[in-house]
């Protein structure tokens, strides 16, 4: 049969993986940096008698004044600042590579290496240059001098400076940050603060230093992962131009009415998180326990840890997902990485049988 009609596709498409996304079914998912815990019985009942009343017969309401007051409330959000909602943090991504593209001209997006893979992925799309900056071999930290000299030489339009960064789970120092911001003044700088609610720091306050900066958050690493929600925060002159971009009705309404309501008990996602960054003390300390493995230090609802060549990380994934947990095998994500497993920190319960199948699979 003819595939001609395959030829119409980017040929960088065509040699491009698509973003895998593995079937969990009966294993503990620890693949994916969610919030394991649901909302209390109580406030699901008050959520659904409230998810009854949206009106899934019009469109959303296109200004979306209500969410906007309350992320504004719980993320402290400069009120002279405008917000842009999109369909998760991804779509922000794909919002900000659209809008930079400028046919038959390079534009340059720096982002540091290993990160998030959409930075790369969405840039590739759109036609734009990407200058990825090797972070630190020993620690995963920036590399001041680096990205510097790269901004000099190559005058990016994007900056992309994760905090934490995913998959490492590092804060970056603030001070190189603050180099790297004040070197790129001629760029459109994102912080990604998605795993901010593990960190209890952030760059929302520096919104008022810098006209060109953009803070970028997700509600999945809350829990709410499940109504794809993300939204960035910046001056009203640069919002204003990119939401020119953004999709019509981009954010539905019932993904719109949830975040509404659950932003309201803010409260209850506060204590999951204090509940999450406990468990991720106890899980790091008995990592740390294990021969021949090093654990990283990390800020966000994960932990990376990378086997000694005694181990092949490789079969350590195999292992655990034959013992009924799953993982993330990074160890093919990038040279630096190298061995390397990216774990989520969930339940007590689940981290002690993460724990137990990791012993035992490094036994094998």
């Amino acid at each position: 049969m003819s595939q001609n009609h395959l030829t119409h596709i980017r040929p960088e498409i065509l040699s491009m993986g698509a973003y895998h996304v593995p079937n969990a079914s009966g294993l503990i998912k620890l693949d994916a940096m969610e919030n394991p815990y649901t909302l209390p019985d109580d406030l699901k009942a008050q959520l659904a008698a409230h998810l009854a009343q949206v009106a899934l017969n019009r469109y959303p309401v296109p200004s979306y004044i209500a969410l906007k007051d309350a992320l504004r409330a719980y993320a402290h959000i400069p009120a002279d600042k405008d917000i842009m909602l999109g369909n998760g943090s991804d779509e922000l991504i794909a919002i900000l590579s659209q809008a930079i593209s400028k046919p038959n001209e390079t534009v340059t997006v720096l982002a540091p290496a290993p990160s998030f893979v959409m930075y790369k992925m969405s840039s590739l799309f759109n036609h734009l240059n990407v200058v990825e900056i090797a972070l630190n071999v020993d620690d995963f930290s920036l590399n001041v001098r680096a990205w510097t000299d790269a901004i000099a030489q190559h005058k990016p339009a994007l900056v992309y400076l994760p905090f934490p960064n995913n998959p490492t789970g590092n804060l970056f120092d603030a001070s190189a940050m603050r180099t790297i911001i004040e070197a790129a003044k001629g760029s459109i700088v994102v912080v990604d603060e998605a795993y901010q609610p593990f960190a209890l720091d952030t760059w929302m306050d520096a919104l008022n230093e810098f006209d060109n900066l953009l803070v970028m958050r997700t509600v999945s690493k809350l829990g709410l992962a499940g109504i794809r929600l993300g939204y960035m925060a910046g001056s009203s002159a640069l919002i204003s131009e990119l939401d020119k971009v953004r999709p019509p009705y981009n954010v539905n309404v019932l993904t719109e009415a949830t975040a509404t309501f659950v932003l309201q008990h803010a409260d209850v996602l506060a204590q999951q998180a204090d509940s999450i960054r406990a468990e991720r003390t106890r899980v790091c300390a008995a990592l740390a326990q294990m021969s021949r493995v090093r654990v990283y230090e990390t800020a966000a609802n994960f932990v990376l840890v990378r086997l000694s060549d005694a181990h092949d990380a490789d079969a350590v994934f195999a292992g655990m997902r034959e013992r009924g947990v799953l993982i993330k095998n990074m160890s093919h994500a990038h040279a630096l990485l190298h061995n390397c497993l990216r774990i989520t920190i969930s339940t007590p319960e689940e981290n002690t049988a993460m724990l137990t199948a990791l012993q035992a699979s490094l036994n094998d």
